[in-house]
């Protein structure tokens, strides 16, 4: 079975296509547009448009729009990021036609109704404030809004109260109608329907949507310097985060990191970390490192909550096991154990249907392509141990990393 196929409508819409067995279909539409690309003053706006897109459209009332997936035991759904938003289906297969018609109506004609848009502020509001009460997330978007200050980068997504005020109806079509263009999505199915169905239910309910591509305007400020923070929160234990910049989507470079990232504080209870805060010694619940990579520019990230008094401990131990990967070289067989659970881990998770569609509609829109299994581990069989050793004496020297604490 062929694992994808694509086209592009005479409009400019790209379409990525993968065949399944199942009887659960995917399809949405992946936009390149997110939180960077927000006006000044308006914080927020790409994500409460995610919000509100489904409450009302030229053709159906808010109402309409959340039942009509739902009597057939599918669902709509949405998420925005620094950089996309995604709104998509999930649906028995026998339903595509009513799920494709749906999603090019939201992206198509949305109205954003004013009684609507009050409503939805009060329910993003809440979501605002949900969210300032849990430190282990909010350290996140602080340190972002440090490393990348004074650039779009460094903007919450959620945005804030006041600036919610700003956003009407006008604005919030405005968004849409500058950003959900043909040219700046790409739509993305998977399921057991046949390509030619798909192309042409895509050609009949999306085909009509002309509107003139906008270049995107993301500028990325230089290096800021590295810091060193403190920040009283009053909460029962100390949350920290370490972290620098890193590699874009498109640097060879992050492949390695991926690699170092996933030994260092991945998911795997035998993480460098989690041995040595957690089950050595027992001074965290949590301890994790992470890679984001954007289009221009990335963020490496390790991340653990502990009491008060170990904090200092903590951050020790962190420094030396970045130390150590800077320092030493991987043998042969503990790189070769790295790759293995790296792809491991790649393959338990393709068996998560709905994150493959949603990663199909991203890797499309970035590369015009999705890598195969086999394609991604031959680039990791590529990898070596100098390589690992480069990108963490580049990314993970003490001049260059920065700290935030809670406390």
């Amino acid at each position: 079975m062929e694992e994808f196929q694509t086209h592009t409508l005479p409009n400019g819409l790209r379409l990525i296509y993968r065949p399944t067995q199942s009887a659960v279909s995917y399809c949405g539409f992946t936009v390149n547009a997110g939180t960077r690309d927000e006006d000044e003053g308006y914080s927020g706006l790409a994500h409460f448009v995610e919000h509100t897109i489904f409450k009302g459209t030229t053709h159906r009332r808010a109402s309409h729009i959340l039942n009509r997936m739902e009597v057939v035991g599918g669902e709509l759904n949405a998420y925005t990021s620094k950089e996309e938003t995604v709104v998509y289906s999930v649906f028995p297969g026998a339903h595509l036609a009513r799920a494709m018609q749906l999603l090019g109506d939201l992206v198509a004609d949305s109205q954003f109704p004013e009684r609507e848009l009050c409503k939805e502020r009060e329910v993003v509001v809440d979501e605002i404030n949900s969210y300032r009460d849990t430190p282990s997330e909010l350290i996140y978007d602080e340190f972002e809004s440090s490393l990348f200050e004074g650039c779009s980068l460094g903007r919450n997504i959620l945005g804030d109260v006041d600036s919610l005020t700003r956003i009407t109806s006008d604005v919030a079509r405005r968004f849409l109608t500058d950003y959900y263009t043909p040219e700046n999505m790409v739509f993305f199915f998977m399921g057991s329907t046949s390509f030619n169905r798909v192309r042409g239910l895509a050609e009949r309910y999306f085909g009509h949507l002309c509107r003139p591509k906008k270049e995107l305007s993301r500028e990325l400020k230089p290096f800021v310097e590295s810091f060193s923070r403190t920040v009283s929160r009053d909460t029962h234990q100390s949350h920290v985060i370490i972290g620098a910049r890193a590699y874009d989507l498109f640097d060879k470079r992050r492949r390695p990191l991926l690699l170092l990232n996933n030994l260092l504080g991945g998911p795997g209870m035998n993480s460098v970390l989690n041995v040595s805060l957690r089950e050595k010694r027992g001074y965290v619940y949590t301890v994790e490192s992470s890679v984001t990579s954007y289009t221009d520019t990335g963020l490496f990230t390790v991340y653990f909550g502990t009491d008060h008094r170990y904090a200092q401990r903590c951050i020790d131990l962190v420094k030396r096991e970045l130390k150590r990967v800077r320092e030493q070289r991987l043998s042969p067989a503990k790189l070769a154990a790295a790759k293995r659970q790296f792809m491991g881990q790649i393959e338990v998770s393709t068996d998560h249907s709905e994150n493959v569609a949603l990663a199909l509609g991203k890797s499309f829109l970035r590369y015009g392509r999705f890598d195969s299994l086999e394609e991604i581990a031959s680039l990791m069989e590529r990898i070596t141990a100098d390589d690992i050793l480069e990108v963490a004496n580049e990314l993970l020297s003490e001049d260059r990393l920065s700290m935030l604490i809670y406390e």
